[in-house]
């Protein structure tokens, strides 16, 4: 499929201090989705998550939940300088958008909209990922529009669904990430990243609230893991791949923390569905998912750990979404890190560490912290740590 190049128009002077102007967003990298995944030579490979952009119709919509002090001039484009501030600090390898990344109600035109949403990552031709939340459906386009028109942007690795089956919703898939180029792991995928849609909203009249997901989708899940399994392990090589789960609405498992037990802040309740439809127990059956990542509460950024999954929020990112007066935007950063062999080089995974950055002037990094370890399980660290 053909993959659109999308621009925003020129910002005027006041907005360009804090946007970069995008004249062209044409990448000449061909289709991203022949591109493979794959660790640096450093033996790093760092994912941004961005959750919640909410954004609308660009300049002409106004930030929620500001201090008065930020109210004038801010607008989506606000938005737009964060996720700019955050690929230059940070420079992911890849960028993963959980849901949520238009507020349908407010984009005059969804296509517009999403590709202003996203023009970030396309100029910046990083690969990236997307899913649905629960608002990207309510302009002019379906949830499965909405999903088509994201896969035809340059440089992302979205796809609608898996092709020659029947699932729920639009925009599950799979990514493998593949070990350094020239290592022993070159053609192997030492760090399985899976993306699922949550949905929107109940469709059964007995059930009140939000959508969960479905048995076809975790009879997806649990195929494409066992078979990602089967391709990692060997005869010395018992342990699977470690896994990163992607979806937006939480599960009702999140609920099961408190101040004790996570890194991170808790500022309101758990919107998960009424119901419980399995998939935590479905991802700890399977054994390879180490962390789970989700959007939808703004005001959450914890981490927690249950029976071995590290269930982590992003924190709200966008500034047409609601979020607390005072308390900064944020994104959440993920770093996977490769070991040493014997033979001095790059092996399967060692580590994957987590932190969030605040848009504030510095892009303060906070609460870093240990999610997984071959060593180690579940390592908090309170001290800041930025990039490393």
């Amino acid at each position: 499929m053909k993959r659109k190049a999308v621009g925003v128009p020129c910002l005027s002077a006041a907005a360009a201090a804090a946007v970069l102007c995008l004249s062209s967003l044409a990448g000449a990298a061909g289709v991203a989705g022949q591109k493979r995944l794959r660790f640096g030579e450093n033996g790093e490979f760092k994912i941004l998550q961005v959750a919640d952009m909410h954004y609308g119709d660009g300049k002409a919509t106004p930030c929620e939940d500001v201090l008065s002090s930020q109210m004038a001039g801010c607008s989506d484009l606000n938005t737009t300088a964060f996720v700019h501030r955050m690929i230059q600090a940070e420079k992911p390898d890849l960028v993963v958008f959980t849901g949520d990344n238009i507020f349908g109600f407010d984009a005059t035109d969804a296509a517009k909209s999403l590709e202003y949403a996203f023009a970030p990552a396309v100029s910046s031709s990083i690969p990236w990922a997307a899913i649905l939340g629960n608002h990207d459906q309510e302009s002019t386009l379906s949830r499965e529009g909405v999903m088509k028109h994201i896969v035809t942007l340059e440089h992302t690795l979205s796809q609608v669904n898996p092709t020659g089956i029947e699932i729920d919703g639009f925009g599950n898939y799979n990514l493998e990430v593949h070990g350094v180029e020239g290592s022993g792991f070159e053609n192997k995928s030492v760090l399985n990243l899976y993306f699922l849609d949550s949905g929107d909203y109940s469709t059964v009249p007995s059930i009140l609230g939000y959508d969960w997901i479905k048995p076809s989708q975790q009879v997806w899940f649990q195929h494409t893991s066992k078979k990602l399994r089967r391709a990692y392990t060997s005869k010395h090589r018992k342990a699977p791949a470690p896994g990163l789960v992607y979806f937006h609405i939480p599960l009702p498992e999140f609920a099961s923390f408190d101040s004790s037990n996570f890194t991170g802040v808790k500022q309101e309740g758990i919107s998960s569905a009424s119901v419980n439809s399995g998939f935590f127990a479905t991802m700890v059956e399977a054994g390879d998912v180490k962390a789970v990542f989700t959007g939808h509460d703004h005001l959450n950024d914890f981490c927690g750990e249950l029976t071995g999954i590290e269930l982590c929020y992003a924190g709200g990112f966008g500034y047409h979404a609601y979020g607390k007066a005072g308390w900064a935007r944020r994104a959440r950063v993920v770093l996977a890190t490769l070991e040493k062999t014997d033979k001095a080089t790059w092996g399967p995974v060692k580590s994957i560490k987590t932190w969030k950055r605040l848009d504030d002037r510095h892009l303060t990094a906070i609460d870093g912290q240990v999610l997984w370890s071959k060593r180690t399980k579940g390592t908090r660290r309170k001290k800041q740590i930025g990039g490393a």
